[in-house]
């Protein structure tokens, strides 16, 4: 069973690997959703899959470094797309979470992306 806990933050970023006149050149914000998906079998006594509050945790830290900075300034960050974002985040998040399956980042309410690892 899958279950899934989401975050926002706002950060701001650039793109430094597309064309000088791409919008996304220029620097920008956005007010990210990040999804955390998990998967395990349903815990006979609890009822759950897991505690949400377990998920916060191991993801508190991880926003903290993303939570109103210039993505790009982050060591691992220096080219923040969103695909690259969610291999970060899935990177720092798997060895305190091992139950994680996906990562879906959203920068805006239409684009996005969802990472399951390499």
């Amino acid at each position: 069973m899958k279950i899934f806990k989401e975050f926002r933050f706002e950060a701001a970023h650039r793109l430094p690997n597309v064309a000088e006149d791409h919008k996304c050149a220029r620097l920008h914000g956005h007010s990210f959703l990040v999804k955390i998906v998990v998967e395990g079998p349903l815990q006979q006594n609890s009822g759950w899959v897991m505690d949400f509050a377990k998920i916060a945790e191991a993801f508190d830290p991880i926003l903290e470094q993303l939570d109103h900075y210039y993505l790009n300034e982050i060591s691992g960050l220096e080219n923040p797309t969103s695909e690259n974002l969610a291999r970060w985040i899935w990177n720092k998040l798997k060895p305190r979470l091992s139950e994680l399956c996906c990562i879906e980042i959203r920068e805006t309410c239409s684009s996005g992306c969802e990472y399951s690892g390499d």
